[in-house]
């Protein structure tokens, strides 16, 4: 699965940049996918991308004429439909240097943006980075060229200094703020149970009125109800944020127009691909255990085999009649309940031993 060439413009994959390859200074923009990193580039300079969307693997084609892929001979001589950034050039963020710099002393962690997928210094997003709250960022070159986004600044994660929570909050104020917010508060439940019955006698059709101007107000594109902020910076949204964006004809024609259709697509974020893939490695390790445990098993003769399955019916009915009496009486199974059990199990096994051998040799 790490050779994924034949798979086409893969949604999304790991990329390294061979430096080896393509020198800084040859202009020359490729990349290659895992697989050919270890069979094609094992011994080369490899820069890594993290992950990018829509690629597909450049190895063995017009981008690498002295190098050809040991995994595939007949390659296309280039992939029209990749999109290549600075990060190809080993370059990031807007300082346009490498990561790491050995000329840069100090520490900072790099964010992806979302949309470009350029890397960017957190010191270098032009607004303050809020913490670990966020999920996904959208730097400020993106931001001014997707205009949409500017409509969903309002479900942003912003980060509140130190200043703002010490000095600009007038202690008696709030207080009396909180004071007044407790009273209507109370008089707002006081007239809700005053009403409580005549909005239990509320009509069918005052019911579907509302049914249907709800469902007008749905049927509304979201840009045309959302207000336009407008911010200095990168922005950071939270998770699950995409699942708000319209997602209206006018909209997508929008997400295409702009080439970002993948901003509505749930399966196109880092954290998606990331989960996908640590669910596939417990999956191969449950695989790769079990397929063990059947390698053991063959290795033993055919007598000891059925001994063993025999044992274990035995101790799965056992046991499944020994719970099966706490059920009916609806008793809580102790600790030593299930050592009790597992004794009783040992002590008939010492009085079968020295009797009749049950199978033949």
């Amino acid at each position: 699965n790490s050779y994924t060439y034949k798979s086409g413009y893969v949604k999304r994959q790991a990329l390294y940049a061979c430096v080896t390859c393509c020198p800084e200074d040859s202009e020359i923009l490729a990349a290659v996918c895992l697989g050919c990193s270890y069979h094609c580039h094992e011994e080369h300079e490899l820069v890594e991308l993290y992950t990018k969307r829509y690629f597909r693997c450049d190895c063995g084609n017009s981008k690498y004429p002295n190098n050809s892929c040991k995994l595939n001979k007949s390659k296309l001589p280039e992939n029209p439909d990749n999109t290549y950034n600075q990060n190809f050039s080993a370059k990031y963020c807007t300082c346009h240097r490498p990561y790491p710099d050995p000329d840069d002393p100090v520490e900072d962690e790099m964010i992806q943006c979302c949309m470009c997928e350029d890397w960017f210094h957190g010191r270098h997003c032009g607004s303050v980075v809020p913490g670990n709250e966020y999920q996904e960022m959208v730097c400020s070159g993106c931001l001014s060229k997707n205009t949409f986004l500017h409509h969903y600044i309002g479900i942003a994660v912003i980060a509140v200094t130190k200043e703002e929570t010490k000095e600009d909050v007038d202690i008696e104020k709030w207080d009396e703020t909180e004071s007044s917010k407790e009273d209507k508060a109370e008089s707002k439940e006081a007239n809700q149970s005053n009403k409580t019955d005549s909005t239990e006698v509320a009509t069918n059709d005052e019911s579907k009125a509302t049914a249907i101007t709800e469902g007008t107000e749905n049927a509304v594109c979201k840009l045309k109800r959302l207000k336009r902020q407008d911010v200095n910076g990168a922005v950071f949204f939270p998770s699950h944020w995409r699942e708000q964006l319209c997602s209206c004809e006018d909209c997508k024609n929008i997400y295409k127009k702009l080439c970002c259709t993948f901003i509505i697509d749930s399966e196109d974020t880092v954290t998606y691909y990331e989960e996908t893939g640590k669910a596939k490695l417990r999956q191969k390790t449950q695989t790769n255990n079990v397929e063990r445990e059947i390698e053991a098993l063959n290795t033993l003769d055919r007598v000891t085999r059925t001994e063993m399955v025999h044992e274990y019916n035995t101790m799965s009915t056992s046991l499944r009649d020994y719970l099966k009496k706490f059920a009916d009486n609806k008793k809580v199974v102790r600790d030593e309940d299930i050592r009790e059990f597992f004794q009783q199990m040992a002590a008939n096994k010492k009085q079968k031993t020295g009797g009749m051998q049950l199978f033949c040799k």
